[in-house]
Parts: C-alpha cells; structure tokens; sequence
C-alpha cells in the first residue's frame, strides 16, 4: 500500500473507534436499545471477556473450556498466557459473582504467584483486551463532559438558545463518570428496572453512586444558576446539549484502567486518589473552601474509575492495600475532609508469594491479627508453572523467537510435531561474523520436558508410571503402550498434589539456552557443521552444569532437579530412536490403502456383509488377504491360527475385541452423521495405529541383513549400512526437519546404543 492508503486505513479504524458526542436523552435511547453498552465495571469486564468466545484445551490431562480473550487474539497472542487455564476460569467466576451482586462485592481479587507464571501478562492481557473490546458496538463506553462557559454572561442565559461553538470549553469527566449517575436517584432506579427488563442476561446492570466531584461542581453550578433565574425545568436545563453531552472513550490504561506500578510514589492519597493543585487553589477562588475542580484526579483509583484498578508488586504497596478494604463494598474513596468519590471498579491486585508472607506474619501472634480483615477481602487465585509440555515448549520458542502465535493443533499428531521441531538461530560470533546455530529435532522438546518433570509432584505416582509418563498424561490426557490405551481420568493425581508450585522456570531455561547458542561444540566432520548443532542433550548438560549457580535455587532444589534429568534423556533418545527406525523403514511401512482394506474385509467378515472389488462386484471378504495381514504386518499369529485359510478362535476374538469394538466405538461417537467404514481413520483403532506409527530393529534385521550398527559413524564403501545410512539421513531430513548435520549426529548417537545389543 501507499502511504495514502495506510493514512486511510487509519481513519476508517479511528472512526470505527469513536462517535459524535450525544444529548443525555439520545444516551438514555441507545441504553434501552442496547442495555449492555450501560454495564457497570465488573459486569462489562465480564462481557469483554466472554465476548471473544472459549476454545477447548487439555490441561493436567483433563480437557477445558478456555476463554480467548486470556490468548490476547488482538495482537495475535504477543500477550497470551499460556496454562493456567483453571485459575483462570476460577477468575472469570469471581467476576461473574461480583457483577450480578451474589456476596462477593467486597472481595478484592489477588493474584499471586512466582515469577514467569503469567501474571504480568495477564495484566497486559486486560489491558489490550478491554481497549480492543471498546472499539466495537457491544463495547462501547460513555462518560459525559460539561460546558459551563457563558452561564453567567450579562448576556444571559445560553439554555436553548445558542449552543457553545468552542470545544476548548467542554470539559470531561476525569475520572469516567458514568452518565445515568447524572439521575437523581430515584429516577435512576426507574430507568434501570428499564433497562434490565429488556437485558436477556443472568447478570443485571447496576449503577450505583453519584456523579464525581468534578463533575458535581459543575452540575450544582449550573442548577444554581438556572434556580436563579427561575427555570422550571431544572433537570433540562443543566443537562441540556449546550452544557452536557455524553461521548464514548477508549478504554486504555489512565481511562478506564489504572495501574500501579512498583516504582510509583507519593503519599498514599497521591497514590490511590491523586492531589490537590495549589496553583488551581487560588486560581479558582472557591470563598474558603477546596474546590473540586483543582483536583488532579491522577491516581490509580481515578484512572481505573469506571472498569479496572490493578495494583502492580502489591508487597511494594502494602501500605496501601489496608486502605483500600472498604472501596469494594462502599464503593467510596476521600479526596479530602468533607469531599469524597463515588467509585465504580473492579479491584484486581498482583504479587509474588512475598506478599502472602507479609501477610501472614501475625498469624501465629497470640495478639489479634491487625491484618485479618484484610485477609478476608482477599480472594486469592494462585498462578503456578506450567505442567504441560506442549505449553512450556511453546513458551520457550517464544522467550527464544520471539513466537507470538498461540498453538491451535487439530490433534495429538500436529502438536507433537510442534514440540519436536527443530530451530535456526542466527547468531553473531566475534566481532563481525554471524553463524546459523541448528537446534536439532527434540531439543525444545528436551529443556521444555525437564522443566515441566522438575516441578511435578511424585508422591502420587502410580505403580509402574514415572515423571515423564506424568507429564505426557498431563499434556495428552493419555499413554499409549502399542495398542494399550490408558487415559488420565482412570488416575487421581489432584489429593495432595504439589504440580508446578516450584521448579525450573521457563526464564532460567531460556538463558541457559542463550549461552548455549554462542558456545561451538566440541566435535568436527569432514563435510557437515556439526559444531554448529545443538542437540537434546547438549541442553539438557547445561542445565544441569548451571543448577548449582542459580540463585533461584536452593541446594537441596538443585540436587533434586539433578536427580530428575536421567528419566527425561532417556526418553528424549526413545524419541530420536523412533525418528531413525521411522526414517530407516520408511519405504517398508505398510500402506495405508492396504490397512483400510483389511479393515473393510474385517468389519464384513464380522457383519456376514459383501465388499465391493476393484471391478465394482460385490464379493465375500476375502479370508487370504486378511490372513496375510494379521501374519505379515501385524506379526500377531502364525500359520498355526488358522485352519487354511479360516480364522482360529483367537484370531476371532481378536478381530472381534480389537478390530470391531473400535469401529463401534467410532460409529457411536459419529452417532448423529451417517457411518460408513470408509470414513474411519485407521489412527482411531489402537492396533491399527500400533502398526501406522511404530517399527522395531526387528524389523530393520529383516529388512536389512547386512546392516551394521557399529559401522554406521563411517560405514565402508559399498556397504548395505553405507546405501542404509544415506537413506535414513535423506528420510530425517524430509520426514522430521533435521538438517543433515542433526541427522548425522542423532543417528549416530542411535545407532552406538542399538550396537550394544544388536548381536
């Protein structure tokens, strides 16, 4: 596009934003139109996020509903917080408690938790959110703003008469006043049983307080006036267009949204409401008393008034959070003697677990707690480390790359992909030259897994099942054991379990990680850059090396984490092995036309049905070719099953049990479409997919009798392991991602352990 055409993309997003300034009464139409635009803080919070919609995930292998707006879809997912889905939605219940009014208004909701768990996202999360939120028709949001220029000329009176043509004499509400907070009171009440009858929502508008003090000084001035000069209709005459107009504003941090940040000072007054001007003090000649119009109205209260007030590093403003109890409920906050703010907001407070400390410290005092009241406002919501390993894999890539895309798999298949996968880091060396660093296949995969192993409880480990089984099970929702299924439901890992309260944070792997790219390995071959490789246990060594130097660590974490790396290669090799079997075998696989045709045989062998051959007839299944496959390719029986050609008992049974029950179960989850075996994908029959996804060196022996593992790092010319070599590396390559130097190395580390055992 032309710099023109950017220009104008940016006014038509502008004024898409952004309307014309309206008359009381055209809110008030537009309100009992659409009664969600009036939504009081917690509720149009509530509404932003359940707006963007939820998507399903699994997460501690139990599959839920997870709200979009937390993968911040508006900057495609810069700002997303990964995990922690459940604490989330414990969140989002809150609010929606809070905002129908059902015993929680008092409750100032905290967050708390280690670092690199999510928290400042989250805050960045909300922020981009509910700006992004106001920019559409649902989510607009209205305050007012006032012109009292002219009132009291010896002209007369401007009511009715000429409007004001100066837009330097409107002055908003600094502090996002709503505008039905202009209503007397029992008006108000009138107008939002209105409003509500016509909301089709669980959760009613409320509109409680009045209207700011600004905002006060002006209405009372002009009532004043008005009753002055003997105007009947009062109400009319302050609120006519010349004097107040409702405008909508994008939510944005100081509009809406206020932050306290940890490095902020001042008084507590300066820091929760804001000060008084002594320059506007005089300025204004109020007789004697302080005029709210000299107000700066700059503190974290003031800008969230209206929708949200987050409190940043909380320990570092404890002094605050005391004062800051009776907000929720009486929804008020002083500016000075006499002079107060009516609030609308939803308190949101976030720490690290030092916060929790300090609260505690008199808990085990004999004397009466000072901090039990505060204590009891507090709903505690308690963010932890990630324990899935798709979700720190994808963490990690974006710490690293700088990936922002939130991860959406269609399946188990495509996200194992992506955690696999390999990088490309470019790096600079010296002073002037820059070097491609290879991150082969399963090292992601490898540093984000033994994070994930390090902060999982294992006092609640199964017989036979291991920390890394824990954590497949948390990630997939399942173990698969050839063509044995096991699912998380059928284990209870949740009674006292201590799953991501500590462990490696991502922000220790990422750095680790960043040293590790400018190191060049020790290790050289004629025609590859394998120095410039880093391979799963390259990572895996540096993470250990550098436990016991970390700060963030005890001693006694360190050795544990230590103890914890050995299940995690082992099964990082298990992964690069299945990679070489898979590359080495790749035109032995069965194909897949011939499995379908098995299965189709079978499901008519069992139902007395007619298959259709290549000529369109109608035929008997044919009890060879089924032989032929249960022999060959699944390797399950021997000629001995069979009488000829017919099936013994346990063949039966195995088609029957294995074959069948699985087609069954996937016509009864496709129950509402109509079913047919050619829709079934093999990978949903656990046998089937046993044989689709799996080789064993078996398989390589019999395929290959001449193959020698021992000779594989430099196999003799001519050779079967030399022909096999350059296949397995050109199917890594094409299959998996690896570039040849990952390829050689991997393979060679595979095939020095199969050595051990091949004869």
């Amino acid at each position: 596009m032309t710099g023109e055409e950017y220009i104008d993309r940016a006014d038509a997003s502008l004024d898409a934003a952004y309307e014309a300034p309206m008359s009381l009464a055209e809110y008030v139409d537009a309100v009992l139109e659409t009664p969600q635009v009036a939504a009081h803080a917690s509720k149009y919070l509530l509404d932003a996020i359940e707006d963007a919609g939820t998507r399903t995930v699994i997460e501690e292998g139990e599959e839920k509903e997870r709200y979009r707006f937390f993968d911040d879809p508006w900057n495609d997912g810069e700002h997303a917080i990964l995990g922690n889905t459940e604490v989330l939605n414990d969140f989002v219940d809150d609010l929606r408690s809070i905002a129908a009014g059902r015993g929680k208004e008092e409750k100032i909701i905290w967050l708390d938790g280690p670092t690199a768990t999510g928290k400042s996202e989250l805050k960045r999360c909300l922020i981009n959110g509910l700006r992004e939120y106001s920019k559409t028709d649902a989510g607009r949001r209205y305050t007012v703003e006032w012109n009292v220029a002219g009132v009291d000329d010896a002209g007369g009176l401007t009511y009715g008469d000429t409007a004001a043509t100066d837009e330097d004499d409107w002055y908003e509400s600094p502090v996002q006043s709503h505008p039905l907070t202009v209503f007397p009171e029992d008006v108000r009440t009138e107008l939002l049983a209105d409003v509500n009858a016509r909301l089709d929502d669980h959760v009613p508008v409320r509109i409680d307080g009045e209207l700011d003090p600004f905002s006060r000084e002006a209405y009372d001035y002009l009532e004043e006036q008005y009753r002055r000069e003997g105007v009947e209709d009062l109400f009319s005459a302050v609120t006519d267009p010349t004097h107040l107009r409702v405008k909508n504003y994008l939510v944005d941090v100081g509009q809406g949204i206020g932050i306290l940040h940890s490095e902020d000072e001042g008084t507590p007054k300066q820091r929760l409401v804001g000060s008084w001007m002594e320059g506007m003090l005089r300025a204004l000649d109020s007789r004697g008393r302080k005029n709210p119009q000299a107000f700066s109205y700059d503190g974290v209260l003031s800008q969230g008034n209206g929708l949200l007030t987050i409190v940043e590093d909380a320990s570092q403003h404890a002094d605050l959070l005391q004062k800051l109890l009776n907000v929720p409920d009486e929804g008020r906050v002083k500016l000075d003697k006499g002079i107060g703010m009516d609030l609308d907001t939803q308190l949101v407070i976030i720490s690290n677990p030092d916060l929790a400390e300090r609260l505690d410290k008199h808990a085990d005092s004999k004397s009466e707690d000072p901090l039990k009241a505060l204590k009891r406002r507090l709903d505690r919501h308690e963010f932890t480390y990630l324990t899935n390993l798709s979700l720190e894999a994808e963490l990690l890539r974006r710490e690293i790359l700088g990936e922002t895309a939130v991860w959406e798999p269609d399946s188990w298949e495509q996200l194992e992909e992506w955690i696999q996968a390999p990088l490309s880091v470019t790096v600079r060396e010296g002073t002037d030259s820059v070097v491609e660093r290879d991150v082969a296949p399963h090292s992601i995969e490898a540093a984000a897994l033994y994070a994930v192993v390090s902060r999982l409880d294992p006092t609640d480990l199964p017989n036979g099942l291991d920390l890394v089984d824990k954590a497949l099970l948390f990630d997939r929702g399942y173990l698969q054991e050839g063509d044995e299924r096991v699912d998380a439901d059928e284990f209870d890992f949740h009674d006292a379990a201590e799953d991501g309260e500590r462990g490696i944070p991502v922000t220790y792997t990422r750095d680790v990680l960043a040293t590790v790219l400018y190191e060049t390995r020790d290790r050289t071959h004629p025609d590859l850059p394998v120095e410039h490789v880093i391979m799963p246990e390259d990572l895996l060594d540096a993470m250990v090396e550098n436990l016991d130097d970390a700060p963030v660590f005890s001693k006694g974490e360190a050795r544990e984490f230590e103890e914890r790396v050995g299940v995690v290669a082992n099964y990082v090799l298990d992964q690069q092995e299945e990679d070489v079997l898979d590359a080495m075998l790749r035109e032995k696989r069965v194909d897949e036309d011939a499995i379908e045709e098995y299965v189709e045989h079978v499901y008519a062998w069992e139902a007395d049905e007619t298959v259709e051959n290549d000529r369109g007839q109608e035929t008997e299944p044919d009890p060879l070719k089924m032989k032929v496959f249960e022999i060959e390719h699944l390797g399950r029986f021997t000629e001995d099953d069979f009488v000829g050609d017919r099936p013994g008992e346990a063949v039966e049974r195995f088609r029957t049990e294995r074959i069948i029950t699985a087609l069954n179960r996937h016509a009864w989850q496709q129950r509402d479409e109509d079913f047919a075996v050619e829709d079934v994908d093999p990978h949903e029959i656990p046998v089937i997919d046993a044989i689709l996804g799996s080789h064993d060196w078996e398989d390589v022996r019999r395929a290959y009798p001449d193959f020698e593992p021992d000779q594989w790092a430099d196999p003799p010319t001519g050779t079967e392991t030399e022909s096999l070599k350059e296949t397995t590396i050109r199917n890594m390559v094409d299959l998996f991602g690896y570039s040849e130097a990952a390829a050689e190395l991997t393979s060679r580390q595979v095939c020095k352990q199969v050595s051990h055992r091949w004869d």
